[in-house]
C-alpha cells in the first residue's frame, strides 16, 4: 500500500484509510467481526484507522482490535460532538474529558490525531475549542489537531493556521471543495483526509430514495449528475469513484468504512491501480460543471 507524506505532521499514511462510523452504528458488529476486519487489512498496509467519540461504541471496538498493534497504526479521532450526535460540548473541560474516554476506550495514552467535529465556524472563532485542542497537544494526549467539517468551516480551518490536519468531503458528489478548501489545505501543507470518498456508493439505490437520510443527500445530487460510470457494475463503479478521489492533488488518505471482512483489501486494491485516466476524469469534472448546483457544498 502507497504511502504518503501527512502534511506537516511528518507522519506517513497508508493512501486508503479506515473509517469506523459504521462501526459504531451496526449493532450486529463483534470483536471478532472487527478483528477479522482489521488485521488482514494492516497486514496489508493499512495504517491510518480514524475514528470519533460519537460513533457510539467504534472506539472501544478498534481499542480492543488494536491490543497487540497498536504502534503499527496512526489513530485519529474527533471531539466536541459526542454520544451518536445526540449532544455536544466545544469547552476545554468538555473536550479534555472526552479526549480522556476516547484514550481508554482506545487503550492507548495517545492519539496520532485530535480533530474537531463538524463545529460550526462560530465556535471556531471563539477559540476556546481550538485552545483545549492546543493544550492537549502540549501534553503529548495528541501529536497533531484538526478539523473535520464541510464547507465554509473548512475554509476557515484551512486558512487559520491554528490546524495541522483537515477532514473533508470530498468525492464524484462533493466537488465544489476541489475549488474551494483543498487547494487552501493543500498551500498550508495540512494533512488532507477525504471522507466520504465513494459517495456512501448512493447511486445503487437506483431509482428509490435511500431510508437513510445520511445518503439521500448524495442519491439526489447523483440522480441529477447523472454520471456515465454509475450505470457500469458495480465494482467498476466504485473503483472509478474511488479512485477519483484518492488521487485529487493534496489529498493524504482517503477514509473508506465497512462492517465486511476483505472489503478494505479490496479497495485497496482499486486504489494500487493508481489515477484514473483523462479519459475516465475529464467527463465526470464536465459533468460536474455543467450540473451542479451552487448549494451543493459539503456534507456533515
Amino acid at each position: 500500500m502507497e504511502r504518503r507524506p501527512f502534511g506537516k505532521t511528518g507522519l506517513e499514511v497508508s493512501v486508503l484509510g479506515f473509517g469506523g462510523a459504521e462501526l459504531g452504528f451496526n449493532d450486529g458488529v463483534t470483536d471478532e467481526k472487527v478483528a477479522a476486519l482489521l488485521h488482514p487489512a494492516i497486514d496489508a498496509g493499512l495504517n491510518v484507522i480514524d475514528t470519533a467519540s460519537a460513533y457510539l461504541g467504534s472506539e472501544q471496538l478498534i481499542g480492543r482490535a488494536l491490543v497487540g498493534r497498536r504502534d503499527r497504526v496512526h489513530l485519529f479521532t474527533k471531539c466536541g460532538a459526542t454520544d451518536g450526535f445526540s449532544r455536544s460540548d466545544w469547552s476545554k473541560a468538555g473536550i479534555r474529558a472526552q479526549l480522556e474516554q476516547s484514550l481508554r476506550a482506545l487503550k492507548t495514552d495517545h492519539v496520532e490525531l485530535l480533530q474537531l467535529h463538524s463545529c460550526g465556524v462560530d465556535v471556531l472563532e471563539r477559540g476556546e475549542a481550538i485552545e483545549a485542542l492546543e493544550a492537549l497537544k502540549r501534553e503529548g494526549k495528541t501529536r497533531f489537531i484538526g478539523y473535520s467539517g464541510d464547507a465554509e468551516r473548512a475554509v476557515w480551518a484551512a486558512t487559520s493556521g491554528r490546524f495541522d490536519a483537515l477532514q473533508t468531503s470530498i468525492n464524484v458528489a462533493d466537488q465544489l471543495v476541489l475549488e474551494q478548501a483543498l487547494p487552501l489545505a493543500k498551500k498550508a501543507n495540512l494533512g488532507v483526509i477525504a471522507k466520504r470518498p465513494v459517495a456512501n456508493v448512493a447511486w445503487k439505490s437506483g431509482a428509490t430514495p435511500p431510508d437513510n437520510s445520511y445518503h439521500s443527500t448524495y442519491w439526489q445530487r447523483l440522480r441529477e449528475l447523472d454520471f456515465e460510470f454509475t450505470k457500469r457494475p458495480s465494482s467498476e463503479a466504485v473503483e472509478i469513484a474511488l479512485r477519483f478521489t484518492a488521487f485529487q492533488p493534496g489529498v493524504c488518505t482517503a477514509i473508506v468504512g465497512s462492517s465486511s471482512p476483505g472489503r478494505w483489501n479490496e479497495n485497496a486494491a482499486l486504489v494500487a491501480k493508481g489515477p484514473l485516466p483523462a479519459a475516465e476524469l475529464e467527463p465526470i469534472r464536465r459533468r460536474w460543471a455543467e450540473r451542479a448546483h451552487v448549494s451543493w457544498v459539503g456534507q456533515q
